[in-house]
């Protein structure tokens, strides 16, 4: 018996790893493109694009380190195995949390900061500063809730609160996912429709969070038990 459930227990175990490895892989985009605006910014290199950042760079120096560590942190909170720690210590999942609750209003609140007050660069019009400032404020506000639900050691809203606050924030990452099929097959894209695809981007990754809470809630199904063992 012991030979044949090793084999199977294996792939399961691998398969879990999955999840951090491709929450991490969507996060190289933004992580990539905010280590580049940090370059910048500490080199003096000026562009159009990114000229408004250096009239107030603070919120910038701390919105892209604080997404970086939320990001990239966050996807192992999705492994089963770390949340289980040793007998009269903490596990690494609520070590991490106690990182990952602070960072994750850092990068909501900055990012909102930076949407209300830099000027709109090029193809940010009014829909998408709507856009930002709703998905923003929500997922400061699912942190906040998230951070209650622990508190009352409901432990299960806690996750739902926090998986949806994560996927507001790797959304970053998804609209590459859905932006380049789009120039592809349409071709560039104007004001109204880049706020479309950014939007899509957040409900994509919300929708995607919301089926997993609800597969979570229903929990395993039970095998049924074979006729011959009720004899």
């Amino acid at each position: 018996m012991k030979s044949a459930t090793t084999p199977r227990s294996r792939p399961n175990s691998r398969l879990r790893w999955l999840v951090p490895a491709a929450l991490i892989f969507l996060s190289l985009v933004p992580i990539i493109a905010g280590a580049g605006r940090i370059t910048d910014l500490t080199g003096g290199h000026v562009t159009p694009d990114n000229a408004r950042f250096f009239d107030s760079p603070v919120p910038v120096l701390i919105h892209i380190p604080a997404v970086t560590v939320y990001l990239v942190l966050g996807a192992f909170q999705f492994v089963p195995s770390l949340r289980r720690g040793k007998r009269g210590s903490p596990s690494w999942h609520k070590v991490a949390g106690r990182i990952l609750a602070p960072t994750g209003l850092l990068a909501a609140l900055s990012g909102l900061w930076m949407a209300i007050f830099y000027d709109l660069p090029p193809l940010d019009g009014t829909l998408l500063l709507v856009l930002r400032l709703v998905f923003g404020s929500a997922m400061a506000a699912f942190i906040v809730l998230g951070f209650i639900a622990v508190r009352r050691r409901n432990y299960v809203r806690h996750s739902e609160w926090m998986s949806r606050a994560y996927a507001i924030g790797i959304a970053q990452g998804t609209i590459v996912v859905v932006t380049i099929p789009w120039i592809l097959l349409v071709g560039p894209v104007d004001e109204l429709t880049r706020a479309l695809l950014i939007g899509a981007s957040w409900v994509l990754s919300l929708a995607v969070a919301e089926y997993f809470i609800h597969r979570r809630a229903q929990g395993p199904v039970p095998k049924p038990v074979p006729a011959v063992q009720l004899a």
